[in-house]
């Protein structure tokens, strides 16, 4: 993978890892739904700004894979942030980052993609990396935490796998339609599942700023995918937004990193070395 899209993946998986801890933080302390919504409120305004600054050439199929991505994206923040609100992180984390990195591997080598030996090393090692990181001990929800987090990582993995599809041509619109594609998806379960949508407190309107980061991660994965490959883009992004979440909660909310989840760290840190020299 080329250096550009090595640092066009770090900025993605930087970006999720943050947008994942502002968003997880506000919907622990009051309700997912809000805070889901505003999420995607503030994606798209940033993503309108986007499309504006780079329209490019953007056909309808180009657009219609930016919307389903949008949809699994916002299929993927609703669960997490659920999960996350009832405390059952040490389950939704690992199987949401693993999905959302298997899915895009599967799509990738059905489509033909090979990467180079040393990159399916570090795609292999990226996998119980990404699951060790996003441990907490002493869980206990495991049913409830597992649905949660099949349905995420579902979800961000139909977001890898529909921005992948957008060539370098179609500029910036497609991401603006992914983020109305999350809009749609979050009032659409927030209506199914008869949940209050309407943000009622300040910590909701962190969903913002969450938002915001989100639409800073598909623009740097859409141009790693557009540099290199999508298999080796989305394993690289898996692996690295989940460390960037757990090493803020020991930085700022001074949580407790475990054994288990500093050696995550070491092997996704491997992993992604192996996936940039490939």
């Amino acid at each position: 993978m080329s250096l550009l899209g090595v640092g066009f993946a770090l900025l993605a998986g930087m970006a999720y890892g943050v947008s994942d801890f502002v968003g997880g933080v506000a919907s622990r302390r009051t309700s997912p739904w809000p805070v889901t919504l505003l999420s995607a409120v503030g994606g798209l305004v940033g993503a309108v700004g986007l499309g504006l600054w780079r329209p490019g050439d953007p056909t309808a199929v180009d657009l219609g894979w930016g919307l389903a991505a949008g949809l699994g994206g916002g299929l993927g923040v609703a669960y997490l942030y659920r999960g996350m609100a009832a405390g059952r992180l040490g389950v939704v984390g690992p199987v949401s980052a693993v999905g959302a990195a298997l899915l895009p591997v599967a799509v990738g080598f059905a489509l033909g993609e090979r990467p180079p030996l040393l990159a399916w090393c570090g795609i292999v090692l990226a996998l119980p990396g990404v699951w060790l990181v996003a441990q907490e001990p002493g869980e206990t929800k495991l049913a409830e935490g597992l649905r949660d987090g099949l349905l995420s990582g579902a979800g961000f993995g139909i977001l890898f796998i529909g921005l992948g599809q957008v060539p370098e041509s179609a500029g910036f619109w497609p991401i603006a339609t992914s983020q109305t594609g999350t809009l749609v998806a979050a009032v659409g379960l927030g209506l199914a599942y008869a949940a209050p949508l309407r943000p009622t407190h300040r910590v909701h309107a962190w969903g913002l700023v969450a938002g915001a980061l989100g639409t800073v991660a598909m623009l740097g994965y859409t141009l790693a995918v557009q540099t290199g490959l999508l298999t080796l883009a989305a394993v690289m992004v898996a692996a690295l937004y989940p460390a960037f979440t757990v090493l803020l909660a020991r930085l700022v909310l001074r949580e407790h990193v475990w054994r288990a989840q500093w050696v995550g760290l070491g092997i996704s840190a491997v992993a992604v070395t192996l996936v940039t020299v490939a």
